[in-house]
Order: C-alpha cells, then structure tokens, then sequence
C-alpha cells in the first residue's frame, strides 16, 4: 500500500495466460477500466478503455493486447495516469474479461493466468483468479480519490459469470 499523502500517480496492470491447447480457439482475455464520474461513482461509467484503446483524454492506455497469451510473462498491459486524470472522475474499476468467441469459458480453463498491479517497481497486488475460478469476468483492482483527492488502491477481486459487454455495464456497481 502507499502512504496516506502521496496517493499513487500512475499504476500498471499486466495480465498473463497460457495459450490454448494446439488445434483449439485461442484464449483471449482483456483488461477493461471502467471511469466513474464523483457525482455517479457506482452509476453507469463515463467511459471504458479496452481492446487496444485509451481513454479521451489519453491518461488510460492499453498499450499492449494480446489475443492469445503467446509470449513471454506478462503479454497485456494496461496504464493509468490517476494523477493527470480531471478531478471529475472519483472511481476506476479495472476488470479482466474472458471472450467467449469460442464457447463458454471461465477462469478455471485458462492455463495459468494471473494479473499484477504496480506502481512503478512496487507490487501493489498480483492474483492467479482462483478465488473466481468459476467465472467468466472479474474485477481486479479499485483505485479511488480520498478526502485530500489523492488516488487510492484497494484490491478488488470480484467475480462475474456474463458476457464481456454486460460485465463492463455492471463492473463497478456496489455488490447486491
């Protein structure tokens, strides 16, 4: 965790898997940030970044998107500059999706996936999605403006059994 005053500027999330077994679909799992406005904070989100994009104002940028997990460690990345983001948006929620392009999916089929979040070289949390072995979305991060308006990380794993599209609508709404 960081200190109470200097709040985390910028934050990494990188996300691994192993690719499918050879003669099946590829696996495809995606980082998805979610932005939420302070005056909606669990509404509906102002905007979503993912599947090679970035935010409008370019402080959320999905610099690498890997369709099937091939390479070496960590083959997606995600960062966000919380620090240049404007002081309207209060929440961002970072989840990862399983496409279901190829029948349905969950945590539990994909060889070794994992996720880590940093802030520059310190590991702020890393999961393997056991805890959501059974599901086909989850959230993995919360990062939150305090009382002074310095961001906050708060681990977040959350687990969804729907489709990546409804998974984004529905990431950062408060737990029924």
């Amino acid at each position: 965790m960081n200190t109470f005053n200097k709040g985390i500027a910028k934050a990494e999330v990188a996300l691994k898997w192993d690719p499918s077994p050879t003669g099946t679909p590829d696996h495809d799992l995606d980082i998805i940030a979610a932005t939420y406005t302070s005056d909606a904070p669990h509404g509906d989100p102002a905007y979503l970044v993912h599947f090679d994009s970035r935010s409008p104002d370019g402080t959320i940028n999905l610099n690498r998107d890997s369709r099937t997990g091939q390479g070496f460690g960590f083959d997606e990345i995600m960062v966000l500059e919380l620090d240049r983001l404007a002081e309207v948006y209060s929440r961002v929620i970072v989840g990862v999706a399983i496409q279901q392009g190829a029948g349905r999916l969950v945590f539990g089929d994909i060889a070794n996936a994992a996720v880590r979040i940093r802030e520059g070289y310190t590991e702020l949390a890393q999961h393997d999605f056991a805890v959501v072995a059974g599901c086909t979305a989850a959230t993995v991060a919360e990062f939150a403006r305090d009382g002074a308006g310095k961001w906050q990380f708060r681990a977040d794993v959350r687990g969804f059994t729907t489709d990546p599209v409804a998974f984004a609508r529905s990431m950062g709404r408060q737990p029924a």
